[in-house]
């Protein structure tokens, strides 16, 4: 399985217009669907004129936290169509904010899916997509003796020193992406006296 998945590279936004009625979209990073909840939240203060604050979100490496809401729309004709272009772009870590002002022409469902559908997918666009790998963490000890042997792992490339803690007995935490794991495992694991242990988010 590969360890490698795909995020926006920053905030993009964008606007799409539709028989008078006017989409705001807005493609923001986030961490947890917290972070998520929280900009939702901040955009429909700051549009609360709008008629309606759409919005779904992604999280995850693995692609499995996710929420959407039509917040009034006809069902299924917003949340859906933006989650949608999330899948599209196959990105994750993200929450895509659609605003809209009524025009006062009524766009029927098949409409209101397209626009919203136009008005995500402009918002990834602007947002870029960019290359990322899930990463593992794990914690060494060792002897003071051995730590010749673990650095020469630890100092390795793809493998980043995050703490390091050096007595009579050694500590290290150490981060590299999970296609390397057994590698590096196996590796320090050669050394004498080095306990390994993985820790988890």
């Amino acid at each position: 399985m590969s360890d490698i998945y795909y995020t926006i590279k920053g905030s993009g936004s964008s606007q799409y217009k539709e028989k008078m009625s006017r989409f705001l979209s807005f493609a923001i990073p986030v961490k947890t669907s917290d972070d998520a909840k929280a900009l939702i939240k901040q955009y429909q203060n700051e549009y609360h004129d709008s008629r309606h604050v759409c919005w779904a979100y992604m999280i995850g490496a693995d692609r499995m936290e996710w929420q959407l809401n039509d917040n009034g729309e006809p069902s299924g004709t917003a949340g859906k169509p933006i989650l949608g272009q999330i899948n599209s772009f196959n990105v994750t870590d993200v929450v895509v904010i659609v605003v809209r002002y009524f025009g006062g022409i009524k766009l029927g469902t098949s409409g209101l899916i397209a626009a919203y559908r136009e008005a995500a997918r402009l918002a990834l666009e602007d947002a870029g997509i960019k290359e990322m790998h899930k990463m593992v963490r794990i914690s060494v000890s060792f002897p003071y003796i051995s730590s010749d042997g673990v650095m020469k792992v630890a100092k390795g490339e793809g493998v980043e020193i995050l703490e390091r803690n050096f007595d009579n007995l050694c500590h290290i935490l150490i981060e590299f992406p999970e296609g390397m794991k057994e590698e590096v495992i196996g590796k320090i694991s050669k050394v004498d006296g080095a306990l390994v242990e993985e820790i988890s988010d």
